[in-house]
């Protein structure tokens, strides 16, 4: 992610560290141009990746973290941002519209080799 975020305004990462300077959580955002499940514009915000250390949970710092990626996705110029999770990931559907994002399709990839 290190070499992503060296290019202006395609990638970031924002770290919540606590009053001692303990990391305590990480969000990477992306502008995303290619379609977007979901969406209804163009590039759109698209959280890469939200982690909340277990003992720091439940205290709003999820929250914070993605108000941040938001901000930054409207400097880039979105009026969306999304997400995605895997099908089964109940926790993190549950966390998604706890933090105001609405479901808006389910979709199952499928491959084969050739």
């Amino acid at each position: 992610m290190q070499e992503l975020c060296e290019q202006p305004g395609r990638y970031a990462q924002f770290i919540a560290y606590s009053s001692d300077d303990e990391a305590q959580g990480l969000v990477e955002v992306a502008l995303r141009s290619d379609y977007v499940n979901g969406t209804e514009s163009s590039p759109v915000g698209f959280l890469e990746g939200l982690y909340v250390d277990p003992a720091s949970r439940h205290q709003g710092i999820a929250a914070l973290l993605v108000k941040i990626a938001e901000q930054w996705a409207r400097e880039q110029g979105c009026s969306e941002m999304a997400s995605d999770a895997a099908i089964d990931n109940t926790a993190s559907h549950a966390m998604h519209e706890a933090l105001g994002f609405e479901e808006t399709e389910r979709v199952v990839y499928f491959r084969k080799s050739l």
